[in-house]
């Protein structure tokens, strides 16, 4: 089977596609900023560069396409037909190269999350998940715990009240 588009045309669509900021990195952004915790994003000085890294916690997150790093959903276990070869190595390779970057985190003493792009459809699970992983109780006030200054204006509009 033939490529649909042609040669110049796939090599724009392929440029478009990001390594950083994609739609699932943000909803897991938007998560932790909703729960109230803090973060840096894709640390150089670290091996693989995480998605999401929480430097107080020693916790390194990736947020992982399923088609891109080979996940075992249907999604991942999908390989294109055109140009077999070439995908089967490109994918083999990602693969390898999150692994070596998995071990050189942990040992440098860091705690590695990986989220799948399957699984952030189900934001509860997600939630919970990264609740369990940071010990953090469960419920829905994460506003009133965001910041100090958040916080202190709760307690100012509290005392103003008669």
């Amino acid at each position: 089977m033939t490529d649909v588009f042609t040669p110049d045309k796939r090599s724009s669509v392929m440029r478009r596609v990001k390594g950083k900021d994609t739609s699932p990195e943000l909803k897991v952004r938007r998560l932790l900023t909703r729960m109230g915790l803090r973060y840096r994003l894709h640390r150089k000085d670290l091996p693989g560069k995480p998605d999401i890294v929480m430097p107080g916690r020693r916790l390194a997150i990736f947020v992982h396409g399923c088609f891109w790093h080979g996940h075992d959903c249907p999604r991942g276990a999908r390989t294109p037909k055109a140009n077999r070869p070439y995908w089967e190595a490109k994918i083999g390779g990602n693969r390898e190269r999150d692994i070596a970057h998995r071990a050189a985190l942990q040992a440098s003493g860091w705690r590695v999350l990986t989220l799948w792009e399957c699984e952030l459809k189900d934001e509860e699970r997600l939630e919970r998940s990264v609740a369990d992983l940071l010990s953090l109780p469960l419920d829905r006030s994460y506003a009133a715990r965001s910041s100090p200054r958040s916080a202190r204006s709760i307690r100012s509009t509290v005392s103003a009240t008669p």
